[in-house]
Formats: structure tokens, sequence, C-alpha cells
């Protein structure tokens, strides 16, 4: 290798390890702009290559949809039927990175139908760009994709008021668009921070470059506030969370515990708690695909081993040796509904919490959101695609932080029994004190006889434990 393309390599190598990383997704109602946006920012920050670009021009003529001109939103739409119907069905991931930072961009679907997977772009994402259609103004995705998102603990959001080319750039549209969101998000949480922007996708109006065809605007570019937002992390960070994703143990001289640390810091010869044991070890060994490490940060997948032999399972936690975390049987969650099968009072689920895998029990609806209005209602059920907050019952003790707290350990995913078919996501907003598990198990003594009686003659039904 030529000893200087070496060493630009070698720097352009250690810049880039150094830029922070923002992940963001747009959302919005079907036709508002969300791929030609994307495609927009690709092209204009020139990360799409020329043979990409041959076969965009193409494929822009085949379709037809811009005339002779590409059209940018199908560098995204990435299905056929996508391509077809001019929509979003699936959640597309794009990465890109620029002199100051890398970006992920979760690009997710329109339609009121597809709502489930804006939830699942939306899961992973720090900031949310919400594009509004300029000729149309707010609609019910509109709001109904502000309040996910702020539900899903997104706390940055860019109302992005696109198409002020078919307005003529007029000043008062924008500002009248501004206002009507402003007055709805009095009903968002407080501490959301709104940045508002006129654009146009398909020009490249103050997405990259600024034209000068808004004299009035005198803010930033899209891309100028992407990469120098400051996004606070709310994540409780000190405290050490590693749920085991599974017991590495390839021969008899190895036996290592292995996941990835959603939150804190684990270093060689820290002290550790396991739970749900409440036994005491150290770390001797942090162990990756690369080589050993001397400490772990958040969002490293590692495996860790432990100083002594000990009974260790999937979905058991690693934490610190003084934290606070205790079981719950019963948790108050946010919930959104994703399939046709309505939620309804004492119903059965498997949900997925961290790396453990539990039976839930629906106890109450305590209420559903109005979407257009954000008013709580009063509901013995919900549908696909509504928003509300019920009571829960788990058939066994568990550990879990408040979504607020940590969103990895605070939210988890509703599974059909019957059918293995995901069919809600839930993020915990309160769970049930430890002294009221207590007193509610002690009442049960019936059912704690039974279950002895079962596990010591029937051991291969593999009961699982009762709290205790």
């Amino acid at each position: 290798m030529n000893i200087n393309i070496k060493d630009n390599f070698q720097k352009w190598f250690d810049i880039n390890q150094k830029k922070t990383l923002l992940k963001f997704l747009t959302c919005g109602s079907v036709d508002d702009g969300k791929s030609t946006l994307i495609g927009r920012l690709l092209h204009d920050t020139k990360q799409i290559y020329n043979d990409q670009l041959s076969s965009l021009y193409i494929d822009s003529k085949r379709h037809g949809t811009q005339g002779d001109k590409i059209d940018l939103a199908l560098i995204v739409d990435g299905l056929q039927s996508e391509r077809e119907q001019g929509i979003t069905i699936d959640v597309a991931y794009r990465y890109f990175s620029t002199y100051k930072r890398k970006f992920i961009i979760a690009d997710t679907p329109g339609h009121k139908q597809y709502t489930r997977n804006m939830v699942t772009g939306a899961s992973t994402c720090d900031l949310s760009i919400l594009l509004v259609d300029a000729t149309k103004g707010l609609s019910e995705q509109t709001y109904r994709h502000s309040f996910i998102s702020t539900l899903l603990g997104i706390k940055y959001l860019i109302v992005a008021v696109n198409k002020m080319d078919l307005v003529d750039y007029k000043e008062e549209i924008f500002i009248k668009i501004k206002k009507n969101f402003l007055l709805f998000s009095k009903k968002l949480p407080d501490n959301i921070n709104i940045i508002f922007i006129p654009i146009s996708a398909l020009i490249g109006e103050n997405i990259v470059f600024k034209k000068k065809l808004m004299p009035w605007y005198d803010g930033y570019t899209l891309l100028n506030i992407l990469e120098t937002i400051k996004i606070q992390d709310h994540v409780n960070s000190k405290e050490i969370r590693f749920p085991i994703q599974y017991v590495n143990r390839p021969d008899s001289n190895f036996r290592g515990y292995s996941g990835m640390l959603v939150s804190g810091e684990i270093k060689i010869g820290q002290p550790i708690k396991i739970l749900p044991s409440n036994i005491n070890s150290h770390v001797s060994r942090i162990v990756t695909f690369d080589g050993d490490l001397k400490k772990a940060t958040v969002g490293q997948a590692i495996t860790i081993v432990l100083k002594n032999e000990i009974d260790i399972n999937r979905g058991d936690f690693l934490v610190n040796i003084n934290s606070s975390l205790k079981p719950s049987q019963e948790a108050i969650l946010d919930v959104v509904w994703m399939t046709n099968n309505k939620l309804l009072i004492g119903q059965s689920y498997d949900v997925k919490l961290s790396c453990k895998k539990v039976r839930v029990y629906i106890k109450e609806i305590l209420f559903k959101i109005d979407i257009n209005t954000l008013i709580k209602k009063q509901s013995t059920s919900l549908s696909l695609n509504s928003i509300g907050q019920i009571k829960v019952v788990f058939n066994e003790a568990v550990f879990f932080d408040s979504y607020i707290d940590n969103r990895m350990t605070g939210s988890m995913i509703f599974i059909d029994i019957l059918t293995n078919i995901t069919v809600g996501a839930g993020m915990v907003k309160n769970n049930l004190k430890e002294k009221q598990i207590i007193s509610s198990t002690n009442k049960n003594n019936f059912e704690s006889d039974l279950h002895d009686l079962i596990s010591k003659y029937f051991p291969h039904w593999k009961l699982s434990k009762l709290c205790v």
C-alpha cells in the first residue's frame, strides 16, 4: 500500500471514530415527501455513487413521476410495491456521514395502516423530522406521529414544512402552520424541543443548501441543524444493566455470559450482583471478538466471565452491587396496539422483556387516547393502531426500569400465544412497589402449595418459579 494512502486512510479512520452518531426518523402523512427528503439529503451531500445515479435515472423515467427529472424518492422506496404505489410500507434505514457527524435515518411509513412500522422506527431514534405538506397543513398523521414520537421518549422534533415551492414560498403559510402546531404541542410533554424550518425537498431548498428562494427565513438549513444539534441523553447511564442473552460455554474450560451492555460501565475486577439470585461476584474477563477489554461501555456486545461459577440463565441481570432494582409482578404500561385482534381485559399474552420471555395478564385498561385531541377516554378494548394505558400482571416477578429511565429495559413487545405474532409494544410507566408484591403473594398460600406439589411430582412440566 502506498504510504500516503495508508496515512490518509488512518487519518480518515481516526476522524470518523471521533464523530458523534445521530439516529433520526422521518415521519408524517402519505405524500408529505419523506422519501424525497432523504433522497435529497443523500444526493446533495454526495452520498450516491455514479452507478446508483445511473440506475436511478433509468427507474425515474420508467415510473415517470417527475417527468424527465430524477425521482429521489426511489432511493429509499426499495420495495417494488412501494415504487408502484408511491408510498413507503416498510421502515427503510439509510446511513450517511458528513465531515461533522454520522447519521442513521429511519424512513417510516406515513399511512395509518403501517403505524406499527413507524413505532418500530421511532423506538431507536433520538430525533424526529415531522414532514408537513404546506398545501394541506396539519393532518391526523401529524398529530399521531408527534404523539408517538414523544411517547417513545424522543424529545427533539423538527417540523419541516415541505412543498413550499407549491405555495410560492409564502411566509404567511409557514407562519400559519407553525402557529397551529405550537397550539397542538401544548398537549405534548413540556420538555419537548421543537424547531421549525420551511423546505422544498423537490427543489432542494433549505435542505443542504440555501438558494435564497425564501429570503424571509434566516435560520439554518436542515443539514446544519442535524450536524450541530446537541441531544441530551436522558438515560440513567450510571446504573449497570446487562441482561444475559445466552450462556457462552464452548468447552469445559470456559463459561461466559453474553449480551449487550445497555447502560453503565463494566470494568475488570468490578464487583457486580446477579438478579434474581442476588448473588455477588467480580468480573474477571470482558471478552469480545477482537480480544479482551479492560472496560466496556454502553452499546457494546460483550461476554463477561465471572470470578466464580454461578448458575445464571438467559434473562437474568448483572447490575451494580448496590443496585436498587427490585422485582415487580405488576406494572402500568403505555401501549401501542398493532393487530386487528383487539386487546381486551382478561386476555393473556407472552411478552419479551429485555432477554426474558414471560406471560402477562391484562388486568385493566386505564384509558385510550383520542389521537386528534390527545384526550384520555375510558375504554374496554384497544383496537388496531390504538394507543392507551393498561395495567398488567406478570406470571412471575420480573426486573425492569421505567421507560423514561431506560428504553432498553423499560420496553417490551406483546406476542400472541397461539400465532407467535408480535401484536403490540409496551413502555413501562410505573411498577408496583415491592412490599405490595410480597403482600399479594403471601395471601395466596394455596397457589404456592399447588406449585410445590406439581414441581415435586411432575418435574418434566418445568414450571416457572413463583415470586417470593
